[in-house]
Formats: C-alpha cells, sequence, structure tokens
C-alpha cells in the first residue's frame, strides 16, 4: 500500500566505500540492497534498508572531499542517532557480538523495553530497541 501524505523515504548516511558499506550492512544488520545505480563515473544511488515493510531506507553516500570524510561516523556529534527496533534482541546481540560489533552498553531493561547501544563500522551511535513487549 502506498503511503498518503509525507512520509520518511531516506536518510542520508555518510560512508567511506559503498561497496564496504553495503557488506557491513548487509552481514551485520541483515538489510536488503534496495537499490544500486549508477550516478556518474564516482557516484551511485545506494539505498539500504532493514527488511520488513514500512522501514525508511538509507541513501548511503560516498563521503567527497575533507569536511565530509570528516564527518563520517560522526553526523549526531557523538550521540545515538540511529534506533533500530528488533522482536530479538538476544539474537541481533549474538549476531553483533558474531560480527565483532563493539557493543557500547546493554542489553538494559528501560520502561519502554530492552535496549542495547552499538556501533557500526564508521563508528555511528545505535540504539538497538526491543520494545516492551515484544
Amino acid at each position: 500500500m502506498k503511503p498518503k501524505g509525507p512520509h520518511l523515504h531516506a536518510l542520508a548516511l555518510l560512508v567511506r566505500d559503498y561497496d564496504e558499506a553495503i557488506a557491513w550492512y548487509r552481514a551485520v544488520l541483515d538489510f536488503d540492497l534496495q537499490e544500486d545505480s549508477p550516478m556518474s563515473p564516482e557516484k551511485r544511488w545506494v539505498r539500504m534498508a532493514p527488511k520488513g515493510e514500512g522501514s525508511a531506507a538509507f541513501l548511503l553516500a560516498k563521503a567527497v572531499g575533507p569536511v565530509q570524510e570528516a564527518a563520517i561516523g560522526n553526523q549526531s556529534g557523538g550521540r545515538v542517532f540511529l534506533f533500530l527496533y528488533t522482536d530479538d534482541i538476544d539474537r541481533d546481540l549474538e549476531r553483533l557480538q558474531t560480527h565483532g560489533v563493539e557493543i557500547l552498553r546493554g542489553p538494559s531493561q528501560e520502561v519502554y523495553g530492552r535496549v542495547l547501544v552499538f556501533k557500526d563500522l564508521y563508528g555511528n551511535l545505535w540504539d538497538l530497541i526491543q520494545p516492551e513487549g515484544k
């Protein structure tokens, strides 16, 4: 079903290398590659998203120049800015650990559910959340 009105379609995420990022998000977070279209010899339109209906996608944006390169992994100034919901945090924690992902906190029980904080391959901070009752 096509959403009515405005909806969040994609968020740009700065990366060092398209293929490196695609491989990591596929293997570690089990994301789907939705699109990988060449735009020019140096630029591609690469969209990845969590499996399942209704998830906004990431537009993997290869950083160009020193300002963008300096922002890789720090687009939010060191705060968690990516929130990924799960139905099984223990399963996903095991997957993260298998891939050597740095877990910063948790899992811990919060009023809204179980949560852990991890870093992706570039250092971006994520909350992995299993909502209460799931």
